[in-house]
């Protein structure tokens, strides 16, 4: 039994052929999670389904912009989303809390901070959070890929012992679902990826992202120490059943044993944070990959790219181009630049604010 697992479901999960909410699979949803609370597991859910929501409801009589289309959608749709969870956990005399977020919010330490005391405290007076992306004040290059990347970085901010991706199939299978010899994959260990060959590429009916999404985000959240299910939210008791260990269909990311800690836990999903780049040379990359904890050298800094100031989120590659990892610089661009190459000068970052990618 889990302490406390974050829960995502997907809008193919939420919408019925209609493509309006599901309001009968949303009931089904919050029994299991009500249930799970009562057992003493906590959940932290991650909600799709608002455009859907939104869509099914409004007609457009003007053409309008794509990120207009889903600012309009979405604020209609949040309106029926919440109410329908919120009036489903009241028959369980519990509370539900709205918890709208976008990807600006994680752009630093202190937003990261707060975003993790706030859901923490809606946790710790027996209210269940509904976390779902403030798609009204959202413009494309501030939007999360979809909730998954969400659902991967509050699992992973939240401590969670387990994350659970609901989409409409069973898992992740070796072929296209459905299709004469596709066979769905049980298990797949943290640090293989040559599964990512058998993903077909196309999007969710309702949603943004698809299963590539999906096994990428899943990857990353157990290369952190946290095993990850991509299940079948349609299936009746799936969440309940996972929790308890039931022998029900799914794929499960096996976790690394080591969890990350602390800011390597933020570091880890603020790739598109990054200010700029550092290139370093094979000595550097060697020793930061050695079993030792090490920080950053200038010494091993060969070319600086980009402007960002003293405590912005810095790339780490080496000259072949390949991304080794990210980290908090302590200096600025011009500082680090006047650096290169010096042996004795402090380190560009420090190993307790760096996070490195599994090869």
């Amino acid at each position: 039994m889990y302490r406390r697992v974050a829960v995502k479901v997907g809008s193919n999960v939420l919408a019925g052929a209609n493509g309006d909410l599901d309001v009968g699979r949303i009931g089904h949803i919050v029994d299991q999670i009500a249930n799970l609370k009562r057992s003493g597991t906590e959940v932290v859910l991650i909600s799709s389904g608002a455009v859907a929501a939104g869509r099914a409801r409004i007609s457009l009589d003007t053409k309008l912009d794509t990120v207009s289309v889903r600012q309009l959608f979405s604020a209609v749709g949040q309106v029926r989303l919440m109410n329908c969870y919120s009036d489903n956990f009241h028959r369980h005399n519990l509370f539900c809390a709205q918890i709208l977020t976008t990807k600006e919010n994680f752009n630093d330490r202190r937003h990261y901070l707060n975003m993790k005391s706030c859901i923490s405290t809606v946790l710790e007076n027996g209210v269940v959070p509904v976390v779902n992306e403030n798609d009204t004040i959202s413009v494309t290059e501030l939007m999360f890929t979809d909730n998954d990347e969400l659902s991967g970085l509050i699992s992973s901010m939240m401590d969670c012992e387990a994350l659970i991706i609901l989409s409409n199939v069973d898992g992740i299978f070796t072929g296209k679902p459905g299709e004469d010899g596709a066979s769905l994959i049980p298990e797949i260990p943290a640090g293989n990826n040559s599964f990512r060959l058998c993903i077909s590429s196309e999007k969710s009916g309702f949603g943004r992202g698809g299963m590539q999404t999906k096994y990428n985000i899943a990857r990353k959240v157990a290369l952190e120490g946290i095993p990850v299910f991509i299940a079948n939210g349609k299936r009746d008791d799936i969440i309940s059943d996972i929790v308890n260990g039931k022998d029900v269909p799914y794929t499960l990311f096996t976790p690394k044993e080591k969890r990350l800690k602390g800011n390597k836990k933020w570091l880890a999903h603020s790739e598109s944070f990054a200010k700029g780049y550092l290139v370093v040379n094979n000595g550097a990359r060697n020793a930061l990959y050695d079993d030792s904890a090490n920080s950053l050298l200038m010494v091993g800094v060969v070319k600086i790219s980009g402007y960002f100031k003293e405590g912005d989120i810095i790339g780490i590659m080496d000259e072949k181009g390949t991304h080794l990892g990210l980290g908090r610089s302590s200096y600025n661009s011009e500082e680090a630049e006047a650096l290169i190459g010096i042996r004795d000068a402090k380190p560009v970052i420090l190993y307790d604010y760096m996070y490195l990618y599994d090869f």
